[in-house]
């Protein structure tokens, strides 16, 4: 009796879908189905939500249009508009969209770009909706070629699911406008106190057998990206071959500190995502200041481990990967730090 009455309601609602907006407009009422997209009231503020848009149920009554499967998404909340002031909509990018999992379905068919409201900046619209950020705040880009890109990123998603991990762009804005200007201070912070520990200031010793030729290495590719930190900063970095690291000069760490304190939002998390992914503050640095290519910064990053791949062999599904994604990191944050900034 139980599946009787559910299919006699949902043929109801399906013969008249002007229903959930009429009852969705009642105070303290929640209609909930497992087959039909739900038309409820504004859209938790909880981050963790998923995509939320307006929505307006046709007016027409072409039948294809009322198809209630038009309006079926399990990853979408559809809150049905009172009235036509409400037409302006948007995305939500949720929480998760920061981890890498698989967010819904893609419920949009063209991405298109458009000056912000107030005249600065670029936005993403999917369709009719304004992209935005974790925070609900407007996705608003501070270059066009930025916009173009993201924008890119959104146009290459599949029907079947919307993959964070092929969107580094999109991320590393969501970084720029959420989570830098509330944690600028601890950024920096969490940079400097892994200074001591760059990678670049770490020699490998001389008489090891393990690291043969490292050291040699070492003292051909990053002795030069050194001299050029002494006579930028005018400090000469310290070098050292203790696991533990060493101590660099307090004017080298000052003037490392106060660049750090002089970017804008889209530069400290462009720096913030190479120097993690490269375990040196001196690399993403040399990268913003266009001392250090992509290539060339990667070469950095991996030297010692290529010549461990030289003497003992490539580990296909292990080193073969973390190249893979050391490339994608470096390289997104690098584009993302050039888009960024107006020229």
């Amino acid at each position: 009796m139980a599946n009787s009455m559910m299919s006699r309601t949902l043929n109801s609602l399906r013969k008249n879908p002007r229903f959930l907006t009429a009852v969705s407009s009642q105070p303290h009422t929640r209609l909930f189905s497992s087959s039909i997209a739900t038309a409820h009231d504004s859209p938790s503020d909880d981050p963790s939500s998923s995509f939320s848009f307006s929505f307006d149920i046709p007016e027409d009554g072409d039948s294809k249009s009322n198809n209630i499967k038009s309006y079926r998404d399990d990853s979408i909340h559809v809150k049905a508009s009172s009235s036509k002031a409400e037409m302006a909509s948007s995305v939500t990018m949720p929480m998760s969209f920061m981890t890498g999992s698989i967010v819904g379905r893609r419920f949009y068919n063209d991405v298109k770009i458009r000056e912000a409201d107030d005249g600065i900046g670029w936005t993403v619209m999917l369709d009719y909706r304004t992209l935005k950020a974790p925070s609900k705040r407007p996705l608003k880009l501070p270059t066009l070629p930025l916009a173009k890109a993201i924008a890119a990123e959104w146009q290459y998603q599949q029907t079947d699911g919307i993959r964070p991990f092929t969107m580094p762009l999109m991320k590393l804005a969501c970084t720029a406008l959420d989570r830098v200007p509330l944690t600028r201070a601890k950024i920096i912070e969490n940079l400097m106190k892994k200074f001591n520990q760059d990678l670049v200031f770490c020699r490998a010793p001389e008489d090891n057998d393990l690291t043969h030729g490292v050291y040699e290495r070492q003292v051909q590719k990053i002795d030069p990206l050194l001299d050029w930190v002494e006579s930028e900063f005018g400090f000469k970095p310290v070098v050292y071959s203790s696991f533990f690291g060493g101590k660099q000069e307090d004017g080298l760490i000052k003037a490392i500190d106060n660049l750090l304190k002089k970017t804008d939002d889209c530069e400290l998390a462009a720096i913030d995502a190479i120097a993690a992914a490269a375990h040196s503050l001196i690399i993403a640095v040399g990268i913003s200041n266009g001392k250090l290519q992509i290539e060339e910064a990667i070469e950095l990053i991996r030297l010692e481990e290529d010549l461990q791949v030289d003497r003992w062999g490539l580990v296909e599904g292990g080193h073969d990967v973390d190249i893979a994604d050391l490339r994608v990191q470096i390289s997104s944050a690098a584009v993302f730090l050039g888009l960024s900034r107006r020229t």
